[in-house]
């Protein structure tokens, strides 16, 4: 095998296995940064809403909220503690990253932060256009 061959094969990989494991650690953190913009939002609501004519469905957006942050808690917490499952992922994350780095440097791993983020915001995209 040609020395590009095995280092284009070995990016590919290290690709796929970040994409893989920051997924799962997102689909957990997102949940935390929703309730930020979701407290935010709320507040912002209950200001705007002085006719109080929209009481009823704020208040079933701050019911939605709490069922929100209880589910994040509980996916990432047992008690105070972080969950072994999410701390592991943590490490695998890291890990992988390191390995980035040592055959790619830390611009290979800048690039493949990039991509990975510009994926997300194409799904994004692209789910928002299917459903119109």
């Amino acid at each position: 095998m040609k020395r590009q061959d095995n280092k284009s094969l070995k990016k590919r990989y290290l690709i796929w296995f970040y994409k893989q494991v920051k997924e799962s650690l997102d689909k957990v953190d997102r949940k935390f940064t929703q309730l930020e913009i979701d407290q935010y939002i709320l507040e912002q609501m209950r200001k705007l809403d002085t006719s109080r004519s929209a009481k009823n469905y704020i208040e079933e957006f701050k019911v939605y909220i709490q069922n929100k942050e209880k589910d994040a808690l509980g996916r990432k917490y047992n008690g105070k503690e972080l969950k072994p499952e999410y701390y592991f992922l943590q490490l695998k994350l890291q890990a992988i990253e390191k390995s980035i780095e040592k055959d790619f440097g830390k611009k290979g791993l800048e690039e493949i932060e990039t991509l990975y983020e510009q994926e997300m915001i194409r799904r994004i995209l692209q789910e928002r256009e299917q459903k119109l």
